[in-house]
């Protein structure tokens, strides 16, 4: 099994191993949250903000928008600004494949449009290439 090369992947992924949680793949799905109002969000957006056990979400996300994600998801914040990024490009491909083989749903939440200046594109094939 594929094991994350920095502490920050290890340390975010060691609650989620508990015994009522599924194990084996998980699913990942990408989610714009476009101009940041609530109301312009698909129904399937929010229905995956409030069944995912984990969510990455970055800067750009509404506070309006994360108070759709229920009480249980575990939020991991993966925001970048210039000069300032909390996790690397590489960092974040890491945790969506590391919490989807722990057997998570994630929902890998962006702001706007996430390819365009999203990078989405780079997770959805880096997510193909490691199954």
């Amino acid at each position: 099994m594929w094991q994350p090369h920095n502490a920050c992947c290890a340390l975010a992924l060691t609650s989620l191993g508990t015994a009522d949680q599924p194990t084996g793949p998980g699913k990942v799905f990408l989610v714009g949250t476009g101009p940041g109002d609530p109301g312009l969000l698909t129904l399937r957006a929010v229905q995956l903000m409030q069944t995912a056990d984990v969510v990455l979400y970055d800067r750009l996300v509404s506070e309006d928008i994360l108070q759709l994600v229920h009480d249980g998801a575990r939020m991991v914040y993966v925001g970048k600004q210039a000069g300032y990024h909390t996790r690397t490009q590489a960092e974040i491909h890491e945790l969506l494949l590391q919490f989807a083989e722990a057997g998570a749903t994630v929902v890998r939440l962006k702001g706007g449009d996430p390819y365009v200046f999203g990078r989405g594109g780079e997770e959805v094939q880096y997510l193909q290439q490691h199954g």
